[in-house]
This record gives C-alpha cells, sequence and structure tokens, in this order.
C-alpha cells in the first residue's frame, strides 16, 4: 500500500490547505481520480476552485505527511478508504456531504452492518449512563452496530454496551485516528480498536478541535439506519446530531425522562418535534423492522429464573438483588438484561426493575 500511487494521490489532495469536501468533489466530477486533478492546469483548476487553491494543489506536496498517512495505512488493522474505494460505506456515500476519506482502525467489516447512531450529554446523569449501556447492549445483541463519537458521558457507555454483545461499536473521532481524545477515555478506545472501529475523516495528527466535533456528527448519523438521544440539556450538541440524523433521511428516536430533569429537556423537545418516543429496545427495534427482543423463548438459565423469583413484584435495585442472591452486581446486570429481553422484567427510572410476569 505504501507505493500505491492512486492513494497517494488521493491523501495529497485532502491535504491541500483551504479545499473543502464540496470543493474537492466538485474537482473530482470535473476531471476523475484524483491523480487527474493534481496533472490538470491552473486555469482548469481555477474554474472550479479559487486561483489560490488551485495554486496550492499545483505546488509541491509535503511528502512528509503523505508519507506518514501512507506508512499508517500500511499497518496491519489500519485503512485509508477513498470515495472510489468499494468498501466505503454505502449509508455514507448517500449523505449529502460524504468525507472524500475515512481513516479507520479494527474492523472494518462494521461498515456494512446496519448501524444505530447513539448520543447524548457529556455530562450525564447515573440513570442517564445506566440506560445507554442497557439499551446499546440489546441492540448489539439484536445485530446492530452501536456508533458514537468517544465523549464523556452517554457516548463512552454506548460504546461500552456495544462491545458486550455481538453488533459491537464504531466510534467516529473529531481527531486524527491516531489520536484517542478524551485521554479519560483512552482505554475504551484501545479496545474499540481491538474490538470494534475507529473512525475518523481528519488527517493524522488532528488535534481536538472545537469546531471538528459538529462535524463529526454528520458521520455518525450517516453511518446508521437512525439516531436514539438517551439524554441531553436543550443546548447539547446531541440535536446536532438528531437534526443531521432527520436531513439525512434517518429515523430520530428519544428516551423521555423526567420533566423536572434539565438532561430530558433535549430528548422532550425532540419527541414534540416528532421523534419517536422510546421506552424499551423493541420500540425502536420495531420502527427499524427489526425482529423485537421480547418475542424470543424464557431464559433457561435457573440463575437467573431464581433472581427473577428473589426480585418478587416490588420495585428492586440492582444493590438489593445483590444482597439477597449473593452475586456479584456484573452478574446481576446481565441477568437482569437477558430477563427483560424476554419480557419478564422491566427497567424504570432510577435504576430500579419490576418484574412483569
Amino acid at each position: 500500500m505504501r507505493h500505491d500511487p492512486e492513494l497517494a494521490a488521493w491523501i495529497r489532495l485532502s491535504l491541500v490547505q483551504g479545499l473543502g469536501g464540496q470543493s474537492m468533489r466538485r474537482l473530482l466530477a470535473a476531471f476523475g481520480l484524483p491523480q487527474q486533478v493534481l496533472g490538470a492546469g491552473r486555469a482548469a483548476l481555477a474554474s472550479i476552485v479559487s486561483a489560490e487553491v488551485a495554486a496550492r494543489i499545483l505546488a509541491d506536496a509535503d511528502s512528509t505527511a503523505v508519507d506518514a498517512a501512507m506508512e499508517w495505512a500500511a499497518a496491519e488493522g489500519n485503512a485509508v478508504l477513498t470515495l472510489a474505494d468499494s468498501t466505503y460505506p454505502q449509508s455514507l456515500l448517500e449523505t449529502p456531504d460524504p468525507p472524500a476519506l475515512l481513516y479507520v482502525r479494527g474492523r472494518r467489516e462494521l461498515l456494512a452492518r446496519p448501524g444505530l447512531a447513539m448520543v447524548g450529554s457529556r455530562n450525564a446523569t447515573p440513570q442517564g449512563i445506566g440506560n445507554a449501556e442497557h439499551f446499546a447492549r440489546a441492540f448489539s445483541a439484536a445485530g446492530l452496530t452501536i456508533v458514537s463519537g468517544l465523549a464523556l458521558g452517554i457516548d463512552a457507555a454506548a460504546h461500552r454496551g456495544g462491545l458486550d454483545a455481538a453488533g459491537s461499536t464504531i466510534a467516529v473521532l473529531g481527531t486524527g485516528a491516531d489520536i484517542l481524545y478524551p485521554q479519560r477515555n483512552r482505554e475504551l478506545g484501545e479496545r474499540i480498536v481491538r474490538e470494534g472501529l475507529i473512525v475518523s475523516e481528519f488527517p493524522l495528527g488532528t488535534p481536538p478541535h472545537g469546531a471538528n466535533f459538529p462535524r463529526r456528527n454528520r458521520v455518525i448519523s450517516g453511518l446508521a439506519r437512525g439516531c436514539l438521544v438517551v439524554e441531553a440539556a436543550l443546548a447539547s450538541g446531541s440535536l446536532i446530531t438528531a437534526r443531521l440524523a432527520a436531513e439525512q433521511g434517518r429515523e430520530v428516536f428519544a428516551i423521555p425522562g423526567s420533566i423536572h430533569s434539565p438532561h430530558a429537556k433535549g430528548c422532550h423537545a425532540l419527541i414534540k418535534q416528532g421523534a419517536k418516543l422510546v421506552e424499551s429496545a423493541d420500540d425502536l427495534l420495531q420502527e427499524l423492522g427489526i425482529g423485537g427482543l421480547a418475542t424470543r423463548p424464557a431464559a433457561a438459565d435457573p440463575a437467573a429464573h431464581g433472581l427473577l423469583e428473589q426480585l418478587g413484584f416490588d420495585l428492586c435495585d440492582i444493590d438489593t438483588l445483590c444482597a439477597r442472591s449473593g452475586l456479584t452486581p456484573a452478574a446481576v446486570s446481565a441477568m437482569l438484561l437477558q430477563l427483560e429481553l424476554d419480557g419478564k422484567v422491566a427497567s424504570l427510572p432510577g435504576g430500579l426493575y419490576q418484574r412483569t410476569s
């Protein structure tokens, strides 16, 4: 790959200062592949982009940056996908502003699977984080790949839930693909590299500029069939992702919360605007035409059946169930998820659970 002149031309063109995605696509439409663009005359280029940008296209390239990107792409698990690549995600190609390049690390096959964007507040409540992780795990078990932005709060919880089941997760970065940001999510990002997929449209080494994150949101929604907002204030960036999803023709979903919580106001606003209200995983799966979870046969695990008996018919939290059963919180959480997917238990606000049958 290191000596692939076609990929080198894509990377070189993408690094031209002042050449945005829309202008780059116009050049490609006019001249063909990047090698033809780089070989065009200044006057021809200037008929599509400004004279300054045309001059930069024809100037000597920063070979160090191009070589570094080629070297990075040659490493195991890494790749640079272009608009002309057969493995470039079709769902993203169908959006109004697909990135010319995608730097990817990890399991590229996830790009071809049905995805669900899950986003929400960085300053999420414990209940919001629990909901995000729980719902993401259920959707991943149903075959959806969870797509989010590796931010603190809801994003991180959604990634963790996605990694816990077969659908896995895709993290779309607002930095270069070689930078895992924020630092507090570095360990999670490294796990995603191993078990899921990291995606970025930004050149290697791009630091976390504030303007990059709203831009990456269109990729999050573009890689998905729908967008679920778990918890968001009225001024949350998650509402940008939801708006972009709607503009891209994706379904928008929101989980409601307390009328007194500022973290629920963004979700309530979306529901008022037509977003689908989600109370269970089946609500969303049925809307997307994916088989429901609650119709599966009841769990045969005797330990889960015993936990169901210990739950009784009163409201109960995980700590109480751990005390009653002698099981660890992780084991109880896993059994509760199975019981909920089997339609035996419902999760309620405040981390409470209730037997339903």
